[in-house]
């Protein structure tokens, strides 16, 4: 287990969270709740291996007190008023007790080590399967924003297995903050699945120290630096994700609604058989066309969502328009090449595919784009992982 804090100079009252929509929620995300009420933040603690979620048998409270018992011991060390200067996260197995007098025991040595100015140690110490470290900066405005992000498993939108931290300099107003979070998530960290489950701790935390004046003529620029910035940490969560071997990028566009959009990428980068063909390097269209008819067909769209009107792409070629497949042995070539050219680990598929990575060799991703053929209509990209034996294994295995 690590513990990782990451401390402001002086409090702040520039702060958002985003937390999970899951209905068992770990204590930090009950605690979150109040926090996120609360007009000044100084600190975040973090634990890894133990999530806090509902251990039974210590008084019914969910894990709380422990998480409360925690922030109390950073505050004290930090000589801030109380504890609720201090946001608790945690993310590992669920339903055990945080061994919190052991956290409480590690605040003191974590505290000299906090001089250090790279943000890597707490992109490495928060992780848990993850293989590597998630840390992406951009420079805006005369300041700078850094995230930092776990995550490799149990990563469904609505969110994920996440634990998410945005840290900026800029001075953006609260309410300002708060009032981009919620599309900020909305096109990155609620836009990427590894194996469709939806975690009970996941926590996103956009946070300035409001060091850096800014004007609000630079608010645009800072957003969308902001914007970019979570597209690319939330796509390194999925090519990070455990056992994957390609990321799926897939396009879905002129949609008659973003909510249509996002629902029908899901069932697309969720489908089991799609992810298993990708994994072996299988461009089986069948797949992907079985998937968004089920969606449409399932959400009685087909008056709406005429399939006469939609267009099917892989790897930037046309696989399906106006009502029938358009594949010959030429493109079929030229997918496989396009699918062995994403792996991040070549070869073919093995027990072993993609467990090994320490860090990405490249960026390339699948392509997929679902074209719904609405004149104008909405666009949102969605990031996926394929499905391999390496997955199973990790999971089969990850409490035993």
């Amino acid at each position: 287990m690590n513990v990782t804090l990451i401390a402001l100079d002086e409090p702040t009252d520039k702060f958002a969270l985003a937390l999970t929509k899951n209905a068992f929620p770990g204590a930090p995300i009950r605690v979150g709740k109040q926090r996120k009420e609360q007009p000044l933040l100084q600190a975040i603690v973090v634990n890894n291996k133990i999530s806090n979620v509902c251990p039974g048998g210590y008084g019914g409270d969910g894990g709380v007190a422990d998480a409360e018992l925690v922030c109390a011991a950073v505050a004290k060390h930090l000589n801030l008023p109380s504890g609720s200067f201090v946001l608790p996260s945690s993310t590992g197995v669920i339903g055990w007790r945080l061994p919190f007098q052991a956290v409480i025991d590690a605040v003191p040595s974590v505290l000299k080590t906090m001089q250090s100015t790279s943000i890597l140690p707490a992109a490495a110490g928060i992780i848990t399967t993850d293989r590597y470290p998630k840390i992406r900066a951009a420079s805006i405005g005369g300041g700078k924003i850094v995230g930092i992000a776990k995550g490799a498993g149990m990563i469904e939108p609505n969110l994920a297995t996440m634990l998410v931290y945005l840290l900026t300099d800029l001075a953006v107003p609260r309410e300002v903050l708060r009032q981009w979070l919620p599309e900020v998530v909305g096109g990155s960290f609620n836009c990427i699945s590894v194996d469709s489950d939806q975690s009970t701790s996941d926590t996103v935390v956009l946070l300035s120290s409001g060091k850096v004046p800014v004007d609000e003529a630079d608010y645009p620029a800072i957003k969308e630096s902001l914007i970019s910035l979570a597209r690319k940490l939330a796509e390194d969560i999925v090519r990070n994700g455990e056992g994957t071997n390609h990321v799926i990028e897939l396009k879905v566009s002129h949609a008659p609604s973003l909510a249509i959009a996002r629902a029908l990428g899901r069932q697309v980068i969720n489908s089991p058989l799609l992810k298993c063909a990708i994994a072996g390097n299988d461009p089986n269209v069948g797949r992907l066309a079985a998937a968004v008819g089920s969606y449409v067909g399932n959400q009685g769209l087909e008056s709406d969502l005429r399939l006469e009107k939609c267009r099917l792409l892989m790897g930037g070629k046309i696989v399906f328009k106006g009502g029938a497949f358009e594949l010959d042995p030429e493109k079929e070539r030229y997918l496989v090449e396009h699918m062995e050219a994403a792996q991040l680990e070549p070869g073919p598929l093995t027990m072993a595919s993609g467990a090994h990575i320490e860090f990405p060799p490249h960026e390339r991703n699948v392509m997929l784009e679902v074209d719904l053929g609405e004149e104008g209509g909405e666009e949102l990209t969605l990031f996926g992982s394929d499905l391999t034996y390496a997955y199973v294994t990790e999971n089969a295995d990850y409490r035993s």
